[in-house]
């Protein structure tokens, strides 16, 4: 195993990635998003982590998720050490980084707005501080006219302009237009890629770029994956789940990646506001985006006219629901009861509690530590209240603060 790769994420990608270096088949036996998911959830549970698959004494441990995966098949897979060893000295060489959800550092929005369907592992190459910017998610065909590629790569000049970041998926036609009209203009670009991370990450242009902190390129995929038609459609969520408003250049009608993955903001995930072009020709696809609730580009022409159109989402991930009051509680002695005799009772103050929970959750995954004065004002409470309900957390054990850094932090188990 590498040194630099936490234990966490060792076990999730023997669990769940192909490691195919060298190979053109991955194993048949990996978990599927949805069986990591149940492990992960079982695991959590039983107050583990990840990790504890791969101790000495995990027999017991195995055994106890044998009704949700086969311990037997989990321990085939957690035995693959020599070939992760292998695939990751190969992506290192590339300067190919690898989180999972394990990690502090995985991007926060993907975690806040996808939760557990956020893809256990993500691949990347490039500054990783672009993927919490947030931007302009630009998405369409990869056939198009001359007329639109110039139009998508102006949408791109635009952002850079107004230091927005350009979000796409990197393929030819749209995607690429817009991410080199970004980038041309000294903007920046994430591009979440469906085809062979590690191929794209040795082009000479996209190596400078990356060098220049303009660019990372991202992949919930095996880097050495080729291109695969359900990769390319499973990946457009992330690319909405990254930014603060959409836009859609070009689309066919029920069919395609562009229309699986804005049909699928506007009827079911709803994570940032979603455009769609509204100069010539209006397709039959951009007409049904549009029924079911897209919003027509207004072609701004400035800077102050383009940012504008972010003020509908602000940039916070804490922002994507709509604010909960936490008022004082008028009995705060009820915030302090044991958890097992909360449980058995609704109250006003454990309602109120539970916000809390979930807040305080979401804060510290995008900023930790955070300290007792700056968790008191992100509740808008004071001090005092904040300190209350930080002990019992810190009792049911969600977070934990330790003397160095300064600061709660979530515990590990909670990160997976």
């Amino acid at each position: 195993m590498m040194p630099d790769l936490s234990r966490n994420t060792q076990a999730i990608l023997l669990l769940t990635a192909p490691l195919i270096v060298g190979r053109s088949v991955a194993s048949t036996e990996l978990l599927t998003p949805g069986e990591y998911k149940r492990l992960a959830l079982h695991l959590r549970d039983l107050e583990r982590q990840p990790a504890d698959l791969l101790s000495p004494t995990a027999a017991e441990l195995l055994e106890t998720c044998q009704p949700i995966i086969a311990a037997d098949r989990l321990k085939r897979l957690l035995e693959r050490g020599l070939l992760l060893s292998q695939a990751i000295e190969h992506w290192q060489t590339r300067a190919i980084w690898i989180l999972s959800r394990a990690d502090a550092d995985y991007p926060a929005r993907l975690k806040l707005r996808l939760k557990e369907d956020a893809p256990a592992v993500l691949y990347g190459c490039g500054e990783r501080g672009l993927l919490e910017s947030g931007g302009l998610a630009v998405v369409g065909s990869r056939h198009v006219d001359d007329r639109l590629i110039d139009e998508t790569l102006d949408v791109g000049k635009l952002a850079a302009r107004a230091g927005k970041t350009l979000i796409s998926g990197g393929a030819k036609g749209i995607d690429q237009a817009a991410m080199r009209g970004a980038l041309d203009a000294g903007g920046r670009s994430v591009g979440i890629v469906a085809d062979s991370l590690a191929k794209t990450t040795l082009n000479r242009e996209h190596r400078q770029l990356i060098m220049n902190e303009q660019l990372v390129l991202v992949s919930p995929y095996d880097p050495s994956a080729g291109f695969n038609v359900g990769h390319a459609m499973q990946r457009n969520k992330l690319i909405y789940a990254l930014a603060d408003v959409a836009l859609v250049m070009s689309s066919d009608l029920d069919k395609g990646g562009t229309w699986a993955g804005a049909k699928e903001q506007l009827d079911k995930l709803r994570l940032v506001p979603v455009y769609v072009r509204s100069t010539g020709t209006f397709s039959d696809g951009l007409a049904a985006l549009r029924d079911k609730g897209a919003r027509l580009w207004p072609n701004p022409e400035d800077v102050d006219a383009f940012v504008k159109l972010f003020d509908v989402t602000p940039a916070d991930p804490l922002a994507d629901e709509p604010e909960k009051p936490l008022p004082e509680p008028q009995v705060p002695v009820a915030l302090t009861m044991d958890h097992q005799s909360a449980q058995s009772e609704s109250t006003p103050a454990e309602a109120l509690f539970e916000s809390v929970r979930q807040l305080t959750q979401q804060l510290l995954q995008i900023r930790s530590p955070l300290k007792d004065a700056e968790i008191a004002t992100a509740l808008a409470v004071s001090p005092a209240q904040a300190k209350l309900w930080l002990e019992r957390l810190v009792t049911e054990g969600m977070i934990e603060k330790p003397k160095k850094p300064a600061g709660y932090i979530l515990k590990q188990s909670q990160l997976f």
